[in-house]
């Protein structure tokens, strides 16, 4: 399921990647699985962590968006401790590239099909 549609402003994090081969582009490998696991917990924490989506592609690329209330929310993310850590295994064992950006939104709507 989507992350429902939110009252803007608020702000959108995504963060686009592409795996090395020793990442394990099926997520696991390496202590990658255990280490996502280990940050959905900690940014669920956050007071204004509003949620997240994932998508990824068959050829490797993944794309992950956090939603938050208010900047001091993301900025609590971006400075934990732990997934700094996180961040620096990353960028040492886990991914080839990738790409981060920080959005507010200032319009937000949803859809969902009625069934019955």
């Amino acid at each position: 399921m989507p992350v429902a549609a939110y009252e803007p402003p608020y702000y959108a994090v995504v963060f686009t990647s592409v795996k090395t081969e020793e990442g394990g582009r099926d997520g696991v490998a390496g202590g990658y699985g255990e280490t996502n696991e280990r940050m959905e917990e900690l940014v669920e924490k956050i007071p204004g962590y509003l949620g997240m989506d994932h998508a990824g592609s068959p050829g490797g690329l993944s794309i992950t968006v956090g939603y938050f209330r208010d900047a001091d929310a993301v900025e609590e993310w971006r400075s934990n401790a732990e997934h700094l850590a996180a961040q620096k295994r990353g960028r040492a064992e886990w991914y080839e590239r990738y790409t981060l950006h920080v959005a507010k939104v200032e319009r937000s709507h949803g859809f969902e099909r009625e069934h019955g």
